[in-house]
């Protein structure tokens, strides 16, 4: 069975460009909404992204909608602990495509990661 985990260096996850995320309202509040937006980069990345370590400046601080937990999935998917472990891995595959492509270095190391 597939284990969801993050893949370091890969950062599919912060490209915000909401023109691509268009029910952003939907899952986040309006003070989560506004604080997505002003994270969002002139190039749709966030401005917390540091590109040549492709790691996240403020990790330790991000904000909850950038955290794969239970609780936050639950809050904001209404999705049930069971479910937690396919929707995470669905997510980022699809954003993963969406950032490099479905034949990248990234999705690659993903699947072989999470054991797909």
């Amino acid at each position: 069975m597939a284990n969801w985990q993050c893949v370091k260096q890969c950062g599919a996850c912060c490209h915000l460009d909401p023109a691509e995320r268009p029910d952003l309202k939907e899952y986040l509040s309006p003070a989560e909404l506004e604080k997505y937006l002003s994270m969002v980069g002139e190039d749709g990345w966030c401005v917390n992204f540091d590109h040549t370590s492709r790691e996240c400046r403020i990790y330790a601080n991000r904000p909850r909608f950038c955290r794969v937990e239970l609780e936050t999935f639950q809050d904001m998917y209404g999705i049930e602990p069971e479910e937690l472990n396919e929707f995470a891995i669905d997510c980022c595959r699809q954003q993963i495509e969406g950032v490099y492509g479905d034949r990248s270095l990234e999705i690659l190391r993903f699947d072989k990661a999470v054991g797909l």
